[in-house]
């Protein structure tokens, strides 16, 4: 299950490792179609990388911090810093490609 961060929870999970964020809002059409995408590498990635997700509703300081214009956006972090950022629904396999090149 992918992991639900707030600004408190941010920089603690992605400060080691590989970690890939998915930005997004309950109303959003193209995030409900993301989000069991998300959910699915969260599972099959277990132990490996860590898979969350931010409500940008309830963390508009962390959408802004990264320049999240559009939604879905997806951000790839190695050790703290973004090495990827995607706008846009991603597939499943362009998604675990991206993060199997950074561990």
């Amino acid at each position: 299950m992918a992991v639900a961060l707030t600004k408190d929870t941010f920089n603690q999970s992605i400060e080691s490792g590989v970690t890939l964020v998915d930005f997004w809002a309950p109303w959003c059409g193209p995030c409900k179609m993301q989000l069991p995408i998300v959910e699915e590498l969260a599972g099959e990635l277990s132990g490996t990388a860590t898979i969350a997700k931010i409500n940008v509703d309830e963390e508009p300081e962390l959408a802004s911090q990264f320049g999240v214009m559009s939604i879905p956006t997806l951000i790839l972090f190695k050790n703290g810093q973004p090495v990827d950022k995607m706008v846009g629904l991603q597939s499943k396999d362009a998604l675990k490609n991206k993060i199997q090149g950074q561990l």
